[in-house]
């Protein structure tokens, strides 16, 4: 009785096309000119996505539709106290809030006027100013 293995031998002999299938030559490979180009190539494109993904994420604010809206939450001052103790300003669109920051937790310690647009921009000398003035002012009205 003849085995399985031989029948199925035969078979893909048989569906080859015999056995001069086996003997035929195989393709010639591509020059080597050619590969290095084809390689350079796609070396260059993926290092065009890498970068042109970093660009589109470092500058998605200059296209229209990957915009961020603006913060509505800023820290326009922080004054340490010692020890893990600290002040802040913080201003949240029109309103403006004079925490107090320990390893406890946080504290509101007053609201304060509405502030302007002036003292929300990040100038160090005008916001030092006024945060010691309002500070100054908040401890007169403790007291």
């Amino acid at each position: 009785m003849p085995s399985p293995r031989l029948g199925r031998a035969v078979f893909c002999v048989l569906a080859l096309g015999g056995p001069t299938a086996f003997a035929s030559t195989p393709d010639p490979l591509p020059g080597t000119g050619l590969s290095v180009l084809r390689v350079l190539g796609a070396l260059a494109f993926v290092l065009a996505l890498f970068f042109g993904g970093v660009w589109v994420v470092k500058n998605r604010r200059r296209i229209p539709g990957l915009r961020c809206p603006a913060p509505r939450l800023n820290v326009l001052e922080v004054r340490s106290l010692g020890n893990r103790h600290s002040l802040c300003l913080i201003a949240c669109e029109q309103q403006r809030l004079l925490l107090a920051v320990s390893p406890s937790g946080v504290t509101l310690l007053s609201h304060l006027p509405e502030g302007r647009s002036e003292d929300q921009t990040h100038r160090k000398d005008a916001s030092s100013r006024n945060f010691a003035a309002v500070l100054q002012g908040f401890f007169a009205e403790k007291t």
